[in-house]
């Protein structure tokens, strides 16, 4: 396994000049984290929709045009946002029903952990998906273990998705607003006796499925998984987004008195797309644009928060997405249609779920008030680099992981980033170093027909200069056969598997 020594990486950063040595200086840390938020969604990256909030802190901030999630789905991202290992080293790391148990380890090191033993407090805010409890969950009592047991001293989440049972917010493991004489029941596989379902009563539903979101109906939306009971913790779409800027805001305001990191994990714009009515129509994309620019709103008022107490000026604000963008992802609510000229994944081939550019590249940006230039960066980044980074930043040390210390490279102070990253899509990976992409040989559709999205997948190697050819239109493997075994071999090595070098080896 290859890891990076922390403990060298470090020295060899002159780190602490960047922030006085006293507890106190140490800066707030707040990561904005969207939910299939595509490469070109954004404005200052070159989308239709307006977002000028988020272009605001964007573009007074280090801008990346080569920052990376670890994969191409949102839980595996999660994965190694939070702990620093690619999501491919554990095989819980996929897409999890809102039943799955934590896969992160309650032992295992973790961002929030690291930040909490140099005084910090933590928080996450939104959406989880990174599963609860050990296997079976009690609803009805509290909901252990889940993200106060990993690092988080408070928590308000989604269990997954807005379209995954159970559709409640659980604070601190309690399901918030729980009528005990209504206990709510869970099932991803059978469902309830009388209780309707999407596939069978469409005429309950003011959302209509496209694919795969035909069981329990909430709020005139079918979902995925079957539920029953806890109709009061239901909650209103629609109101989504304001509740949980509410608890950010408030967080900042009780929490202000020492360092905090605050995990903001915004649902926007997964499906179902359920803007409030205040942005309804105010795209012209429909709702997949408006939750967009509801999602720039939340940022605006929450900046604003920071200012109002004061606090702007010592936070550091990390900005990206889970993974790239998708339109069509179950449900019939014109994203196609009314796409027009916008291109959610800008210049990149592919989109959510794909090994090609953008299954990962995401919109990637740091911010920072009078402690980061206005800059663009194409500097290579992950999301994973924020443990051994930020753990750099506060002063402290962590265990080896897939990681690496590119604070210099997050405050603008450098451009030199990783030599090599490893991606991930479906359980399969690629491999980027340099300017070069590596796309290995997989069976199956090249196209996911539901999402209609290029997966990647090939009976042939893929190899793509990024620089020269950012749209991946031409597979240069037959044109450089030794190129191409060079970056093989590197690869399977990382990934530990050894069969594959001996082929290479024996040509």
């Amino acid at each position: 396994m290859k890891i990076v020594n922390s403990i060298v990486s470090m020295l060899a950063l002159p780190i602490v000049p960047l922030i006085a040595a006293s507890s106190t200086a140490k800066p707030n840390i707040v990561l904005i984290y969207l939910d299939d938020l595509g490469y070109g969604d954004i404005s200052c990256y070159g989308g239709k929709i307006k977002t000028p909030n988020i272009d605001a802190l964007a573009n007074n901030g280090v801008r990346f045009t080569n920052g990376y999630a670890t994969s191409a789905t949102s839980t595996p991202s999660r994965y190694g946002l939070l702990t620093g290992v690619y999501p491919w080293r554990n095989k819980d790391a996929k897409i999890l029903p809102g039943t799955a148990p934590l896969i992160i380890g309650t032992e295992q090191q973790t961002l929030p952990k690291m930040l909490r033993s140099v005084g910090y407090q933590t928080a996450v805010i939104s959406k989880w998906h990174l599963g609860l409890g050990s296997g079976i969950v009690d609803w009805n009592k509290k909901i252990t273990p889940g993200p106060n047991e990993v690092g988080f001293d408070y928590s308000c989440v989604l269990a997954a998705t807005q379209d995954r049972v159970p559709t409640v917010y659980i604070e601190n493991g309690h399901v918030v607003g729980l009528d005990p004489n209504d206990p709510i029941q869970v099932d991803y596989d059978k469902n309830f006796e009388g209780e309707p379902t999407g596939k069978l009563n469409p005429e309950l539903l003011r959302m209509k499925w496209h694919h795969g979101h035909n069981s329990s109906i909430v709020n005139g939306i079918p979902r995925i998984g079957y539920v029953k009971g806890g109709k009061n913790a239901n909650w209103v779409d629609e109101e989504m987004a304001d509740y949980f800027l509410l608890k950010a805001q408030n967080y900042v305001k009780e929490h202000k008195s020492q360092p905090f990191f605050l995990y903001y994990a915004m649902h926007q714009p997964h499906v179902p797309r359920t803007p409030h009515p205040r942005f309804v129509g105010k795209s012209g994309l429909g709702p997949r644009g408006d939750v967009i620019m509801e999602a720039d709103w939340c940022v605006g008022e929450f900046i604003k928060t920071l200012e109002q107490e004061n606090l702007l000026e010592n936070t550091l604000i990390v900005f990206s997405s889970d993974n790239g963008a998708v339109l069509n992802d179950g449900y019939y609510d014109d994203a196609v249609e009314k796409l027009g000229n916008h291109t959610p994944n800008g210049l990149l081939r592919g989109g959510k779920y794909s090994l090609y550019e953008a299954g990962c590249r995401v919109p990637f940006f740091t911010y920072w008030k009078g402690k980061i230039k206005p800059q663009v960066s194409d500097a290579l980044i992950c999301q994973i680099d924020l443990l051994e980074s930020l753990a750099a930043l506060v002063g402290t040390d962590v265990k080896p992981t897939d990681s690496q210390n590119l604070l210099k490279v997050l405050l603008g102070k450098s451009k030199k980033g990783r030599e090599s990253l490893v991606l991930e899509a479906n359980t399969k990976t690629a491999f980027r170093k340099g300017d070069w992409l590596l796309i290995p040989s997989y069976p199956g559709d090249a196209v996911l027909e539901e999402v209609n999205i290029e997966i990647g997948f090939s009976p042939e190697y893929q190899l793509y200069n990024l620089k020269k050819d950012i749209g991946q239109k031409n597979n240069l493997a037959i044109k450089h056969p030794r190129l191409l075994n060079k970056l093989k071999k590197v690869f399977y090595t990382v990934r530990g598997d050894y069969k594959n070098i001996e082929k290479i080896e024996l040509k």
